[in-house]
């Protein structure tokens, strides 16, 4: 019989590792070709990775809430020489590697970003398969990776005092199924991805549903809350140095080692977003500008967002060379002719950034339309991995929170971020007098590599100008 390892392929992302959802076997169980073996977590979305091979599972690489490496084993199969097998260098939709060899051959070329365009390439091959000659699956490795079984452990989050990975939780929340209701199945009480789809199934766990007694024929005793942990005492005065007693300064000591909090290791979209934001810092050379918006003579019914991205659309014109990607290695700025503008939208889960399409093209409706179906599809995580890359500026409208001025992160290829603080009234001096007028608070982030102080300004002003008007 023949043995196949079948490496973690990129999924389409550019990412470096993905973080195992569900199996859907077990080792030891018989799978056949383009079966659906194991439900991956990425930074963007859930994504259902099927079978290469038919044959007997051997071995799987981790559990749930495990990360896997790109490049690294996911699984080993057992060959089945009597069921279909795809042929060699068939494309399997995974962005495998050249046809019938382990590793991408010299003219290939990676191109990826973790938020979207053409930001690096490289020639760096695939690592190859080693030790007893067995040809490995090796997908396509991001960049210089080298290529290992190893595992990083992760666990899932307890928020609401019930355990659940973040993929989970979005898809309860898509299925309107109360977690707190269902009693999970996984390691340490986990709630999984099949304890959720079966609460939906039965309706067991309705969410907003008053929930049964522990009594009730065929329903499993709730889980008994773990009690919170006690507060620590306070220090009284006895146990006070007198300098420090006195209120005069006095050198401390460093903090224990011991830790309140439970250590979680970021994973999915937090684990990306942090990766994302490094790497803007040591790349961006960035500098903002500030200013107040006077949106006094607007009429009622005025929509701030929408207002807002017709404002960038407008600047972008009068100033493309903020609507624009630039490449830092190579020194290329690229001007676009069209916005495509990344709405910055905040979750439980980490920030995400889909882009609206060729916003300079739609009326009011029609980009009011557009992001309420990319903020729907954010929380439902049901959102195109392609909606999630490609915007040429962005927008964060961090007001609506609170906040009045900021310093947004450009994360390249683009060279500007637009930011809207929590609008205010305040005295407007005018002719005869004074006047309350209500303002936003504007913020401009640019990468001052690609971009001039006097382009970043006139495209600043280019928005006040627009958002002065009545509408």
């Amino acid at each position: 019989m023949t043995n196949k390892k079948f490496l973690l392929p990129d999924l389409g992302e550019g990412l470096p590792d993905a973080t195992i959802v569900e199996w859907y076997v077990k080792e030891g169980d018989t799978i056949r070709l383009d079966d659906n073996l194991v439900s991956m977590e990425t930074a963007k979305a859930v994504v259902d990775v099927p079978s290469p091979v038919s044959g007997k599972v051997l071995k799987l690489a981790g559990a749930a809430g495990d990360v896997i490496v790109t490049g690294t084993m996911l699984a080993e199969f057992e060959l089945d020489p009597n069921a279909p097998q795809r042929a060699e260098g068939q494309d399997t939709g995974h962005h495998h590697g050249g046809a019938g060899t382990d590793a991408p051959g010299p003219g290939d070329k990676v191109i990826a970003s973790d938020e979207g365009g053409e930001i690096s390439e490289t020639d760096a091959p695939a690592p190859q398969a080693q030790g007893d000659g067995e040809r490995a699956d090796s997908g396509t490795v991001v960049g210089a990776m080298e290529s290992s079984d190893a595992i990083r452990s992760e666990q899932a989050s307890s928020a609401g005092g019930v355990k659940a990975m973040p993929a989970v939780r979005a898809m309860a929340r898509k299925l309107r199924v109360d977690l707190s209701r269902v009693r999970g199945s996984g390691a340490d009480g986990v709630v999984t991805m099949a304890d959720v789809k079966q609460a939906a199934a039965d309706g067991s766990a309705k969410a907003g549903a008053a929930s049964g007694t522990a009594a009730s024929a065929g329903t499993a005793p709730a889980a008994k809350p773990t009690p919170a942990a006690a507060p620590a005492p306070a220090r009284d005065a006895a146990q006070r140095t007198q300098l420090s007693a006195s209120g005069k300064p006095m050198r401390t000591q460093p903090p224990s080692v011991s830790a309140t909090g439970q250590p979680e290791q970021l994973k999915g979209v937090r684990r990306n977003m942090a990766r994302v934001m490094a790497d803007a810092h040591a790349k961006v050379v960035a500098t903002t500008l500030s200013d107040d918006a006077d949106i006094h003579a607007w009429t009622p019914g005025n929509d701030v967002t929408v207002r807002l991205i017709r404002a960038i659309c407008a600047a972008a014109k009068a100033v493309p060379a903020l609507n624009a990607w630039f490449d830092g290695d190579k020194l290329v700025r690229t001007l676009h002719p069209h916005v495509d503008i990344g709405i910055a939208v905040d979750t439980d889960d980490g920030l995400f950034v889909p882009a609206l399409r060729n916003a300079d093209v739609l009326d009011a409706s029609g980009v009011r339309e557009g992001v309420n179906r990319l903020r729907a599809q954010v929380m439902d995580r049901s959102i195109p991995a392609s909606e999630l890359s490609g915007h040429t500026i962005s927008l964060s409208n961090f007001g609506m929170f609170a906040g009045r001025y900021a310093t947004p992160i450009v994360v390249p290829p683009t060279v500007a971020i637009v930011a809207a603080g929590r609008g205010r009234h305040q005295i407007t001096p005018v002719v005869g007098g004074f006047e309350a007028h209500k303002v936003i608070p504007m913020s401009l982030t640019f990468d001052h590599r690609a971009c001039t102080g006097g382009e970043a300004a006139r495209f600043l002003k280019a928005m006040l100008d627009d958002l002065a008007l009545a509408q």
